[in-house]
C-alpha cells in the first residue's frame, strides 16, 4: 500500500455503519479486522520512520550538545501530516483491499 498517495481522510469523518459491516454482516468482526490492519500499518510506518531518522543520527557522549537537524525535522513533519493508521485501514476496508477469512466457517480435516 502506498500511504503517501492514499485517499484516506486526514481529519475525522462520519461513515455509514452499513458500509463498514457489509462484508462481514457483523460490525464487531469488521472493526476487529480493521483494527488489526491498522496495527500492521502503524508498525510499517514506525519502522520506515525510524529507518529514515537513523540516517540523521549522530552518536556522541556529550549531553550538552544538542543539534537541530532541519532534514530530520522535515521528515518528522512529513510523517505527522500523513493520515493516521486507522484512517488508512478504514479506507482499505471500504475499497475491499483487505483480505480476510472466517476460520470458524472452515471445515477442519483430521
Amino acid at each position: 500500500m502506498d500511504i503517501k498517495n492514499s485517499e484516506a481522510p486526514i481529519t475525522t469523518v462520519t461513515l455509514d455503519k452499513n458500509l463498514i459491516d457489509a462484508p462481514t454482516n457483523n460490525i464487531y468482526k469488521a472493526i476487529s479486522i480493521i483494527s488489526k490492519r491498522a496495527s500492521q500499518i502503524n508498525g510499517d510506518i514506525k519502522k520506515e520512520l525510524l529507518e529514515k531518522l537513523d540516517e540523521f543520527a549522530t552518536y556522541n557522549d556529550s549531553l550538552e550538545e544538542i543539534f537541530e537537524n532541519k532534514e530530520q525535522i522535515e521528515v518528522s513533519k512529513f510523517y505527522e501530516r500523513l493520515p493516521k493508521p486507522h484512517a488508512l485501514a478504514v479506507q482499505e476496508w471500504l475499497e475491499n483491499k483487505i483480505y480476510w477469512r472466517n476460520t470458524a466457517d472452515e471445515i477442519v480435516e483430521e
